[in-house]
């Protein structure tokens, strides 16, 4: 039993090695237990017949804008898998992968922009569709020593920059439902309430840990991995 739990606990840390374990940890983290939410909230027993297929096709695929949002994350999970095996060489990271899940992460992007548009968030839709698409191509198509017009060459990475800047609103947006939650809670309402926003901060806090990672923070080669 203990044996593998260890190989478990070793490839769990291997996963987390370089930004696409982080970011597919919050894919993953995001998809478990919305999904998890609508099951519960359904409105037929979880043991009638049906509940659970009429469940996960109203999640996947209920309306344009959950199939946008269901393709936009199995595009990001394969760039999450792309960082992954970028950074889990001996000579990480990998340029060719490491803007291959760039590439990915861009198109997935734009995926999440129409899911939020159709959805009804154009805010969301132009920062965290629209921006992160365009620092996310920007990283795939930048070589490295190439100055950036208009951009101070001392300033942090602009494309890079822009990618993390595109987390700010919707981590503004998750921290004020959190706070509306809180206060449903505290007014004698279902600890349920707190589930989703808990977990949208979770996922994004393991987002911006990848996009801080591509930045070049906490490793051990900075320049390298900031220009790729």
């Amino acid at each position: 039993m203990l044996l593998p739990l260890a190989h478990l606990v070793s490839a769990l840390r291997a996963r987390l090695k370089g930004p696409g374990g982080y970011y597919n940890s919050g894919n993953a983290l995001g998809l478990i237990v919305g999904f998890a939410i609508q099951i519960a909230a359904a409105p037929v027993g979880f043991y009638e017949e049906g509940a659970v297929t009429a469940a996960v096709m109203d999640y996947f695929a209920g309306s344009h804008g959950t199939v946008a949002l269901t393709l936009a994350t199995l595009v990001f999970f394969c760039g999450g898998e792309a960082y992954h095996r970028a950074w889990a060489r001996p000579d990480a990271p990998d340029p060719a992968l490491n803007r291959l899940g760039d590439f990915l992460s861009g198109i997935g992007a734009i995926g999440l922009g129409v899911a939020l548009l159709l959805l009804g968030e154009p805010l969301l839709a132009a920062t965290s569709g629209l921006l992160h698409a365009l620092g996310k191509f920007g990283s795939t198509f930048h070589r490295p020593g190439t100055p950036v017009p208009m951009w101070p060459a001392g300033w942090p990475d602009p494309f890079r920059s822009a990618v993390l800047a595109s987390r700010l609103p919707a981590m503004l947006a998750t921290t004020v439902a959190l706070g509306w939650a809180l206060l449903e809670v505290w007014s004698g309402g279902p600890f349920t309430a707190l589930a989703m926003p808990l977990t949208l901060l979770g996922c994004y806090l393991l987002w911006t840990k990848a996009d801080l990672l591509l930045f070049g923070v906490g490793t051990k080669a900075p320049r390298q991995i900031s220009t790729c």
